[in-house]
Formats: structure tokens, C-alpha cells, sequence
């Protein structure tokens, strides 16, 4: 059973960082698109960032483009989202996702395993 289990989440100032975890088991993901997308209330589950679990370049969103990283332990079975120069407009809660392939990155909808999500609250 495929398991994404995040953390990282809480409350920070504007202009601060935190970095977001995403501890995957249940199978090997070597095949898999992992994703971090967010959901601020009242709003669709938006983009922020994917990569493959088997390394190469990540793509990000435009709005988190030059803050946010996003990385990878193979060791740790774990994704990480490390997010600098924090906006009120990140707030959100974040979710882990994965997919096996590599195609239609952008949607949630093609993703076939989901964490339960960590909220980031960013104060101005």
C-alpha cells in the first residue's frame, strides 16, 4: 500500500523559509513523477513543483520559480520542498503526490497517490 506521509508545515513570516518533507513507501518509485502542489481555500489544487524520482530537472511554477526547490533521498525513501522568500500568497496547504510515467506533470488529476497534506501559513 502506497503511502506519502508530509510534514514541514507551520507558521512563518514573510520572507522566511521552511522546508517541506514527503516520506514515500509501499513500493518503488523509481518509475515516478513526484509532485508537490498546494490548495489555498476556496482555490483549485494548484502546480508548485515535480521532478523524477530518478533524478534529472525539476519544473516549477512560475509564481515559485527562483524560491522553491524541490530535491529528493534516495536513502530516506523522502522528497523535500524547500521554500525561501515565503509570500503571504503561499499560504496554503501543501500535498505530496506521485504518478508513475512521466507525462501531463501539471494536473492533479493524473496523479495516482496523495499525501494528506501540510498547511503553510505565511503572515505579512
Amino acid at each position: 500500500q502506497v503511502q506519502l506521509v508530509e510534514s514541514g508545515g507551520g507558521l512563518v513570516q514573510a520572507g522566511g523559509s521552511l522546508r517541506l518533507s514527503c516520506v514515500a513507501s509501499g513500493r518503488t518509485f523509481s518509475s515516478h513523477a513526484m509532485a508537490w502542489f498546494r490548495q489555498a481555500p476556496g482555490k483549485e489544487r494548484e502546480f508548485v513543483a515535480t521532478m523524477r524520482w530518478s533524478g534529472g530537472s525539476a519544473l516549477y511554477a512560475d509564481s515559485v520559480k527562483g524560491r522553491f526547490t524541490v530535491s529528493r533521498d534516495n536513502a530516506k525513501n523522502t522528497v523535500y520542498l524547500q521554500m525561501n522568500s515565503l509570500k503571504p500568497e503561499d499560504t496554503a496547504v501543501y500535498y505530496c503526490a506521485a504518478r508513475v510515467g512521466f507525462e501531463r506533470l501539471l494536473r492533479p488529476e493524473n496523479y495516482h497517490y496523495w499525501g494528506q497534506g501540510t498547511q503553510v501559513t505565511v503572515s505579512s
